[in-house]
């Protein structure tokens, strides 16, 4: 007799080979450049070396990279770009951020994200780390950033309505890991949403700790009177004097954010 699928088990066995081959891909995409050793890669994917080159060499004639300059490396290729052809993401991501980030790179400098909330977190939708040339991230679009350990995520829920913070709150309580400790922890979550409120942007001193040495500044992105997004400038701490940061970058930021948002009526 056929047994039954439970919730647990998968309908069709994994493609291994399929899978460490995206996972090669995806770390190649990271790397600076993108342009990787064959170690290097097996390293970041827990890959042997023998495995990652069979693979490297099965994506090059596939026509998604091609050997480096040096032995043993490789580079992803214009047609990589041909995977994504098919997705469509909102119009205004697109259509109104997406240019409007890239002009306003040059001016602020430091690199910016742009996120929307899903499932209890911010996921990276735009990104300017491809551009800035002060970034030390890569590969930030689809990242899936904490709620009340990062700017971003904290300039999203002081901004939202408060039927939505506490249903994005409810989602994060039942976990059973530190993003479950914060969000139980009411009375310090309102603090930081009072104080996010009253200071008008929300900021993150390397609370997080996955990126403990980066500091960020983040503010809500509204298209009339709906909650959008939010967008944050990302900065190693310590390199920027609040004063200036202040002064200088958020006035910035206020403005790409505006701008953004009166963009976009026309998208959504």
């Amino acid at each position: 007799m056929r047994a039954r699928l439970t919730a647990q088990s998968p309908p069709y066995k994994e493609v291994r080979g399929l899978a460490r081959g995206l996972e090669v891909l995806r770390a190649l995409n990271r790397v600076p450049g993108g342009i990787g050793a064959t170690s290097e890669l097996a390293r970041i994917c827990g890959l042997d070396r023998t495995t990652t080159k069979r693979l490297l060499e099965t994506l090059r004639q596939l026509g998604l990279v091609r050997p480096g300059d040096r032995d043993g490396q490789y580079c992803l290729t214009f047609d990589v770009r041909s995977l994504s052809e098919g997705f469509e993401d909102e119009a205004w991501v697109g259509k109104v951020a997406l240019p409007s980030m890239q002009a306003a790179a040059r001016e602020l400098m430091w690199p910016c994200d742009l996120g929307t909330a899903e499932a209890g977190f911010m996921v990276v939708r735009e990104s300017t780390h491809r551009w800035s040339t002060l970034s030390q991230h890569r590969a930030m679009i689809g990242e899936r950033l904490p709620l009340l350990a990062t700017a971003i995520g904290r300039a999203y829920l002081s901004a939202c309505a408060e039927v939505e913070r506490e249903g994005l709150l409810e989602l994060l309580r039942v976990r059973d890991d530190w993003i479950g400790d914060q969000a139980r922890d009411t009375a310090a979550v309102k603090r930081m949403v009072r104080a996010t409120q009253r200071r008008g942007y929300s900021v993150n001193e390397g609370e997080w700790i996955r990126e403990a040495g980066f500091a960020a500044i983040a503010l809500p992105v509204f298209a009339g009177p709906r909650l959008l997004a939010a967008l944050n400038m990302v900065f190693p701490k310590g390199a920027i004097a609040p004063a200036e940061l202040r002064r200088r970058y958020l006035p910035m930021l206020q403005q790409l954010a505006e701008t953004i948002g009166k963009n976009s009526e026309a998208w959504i």
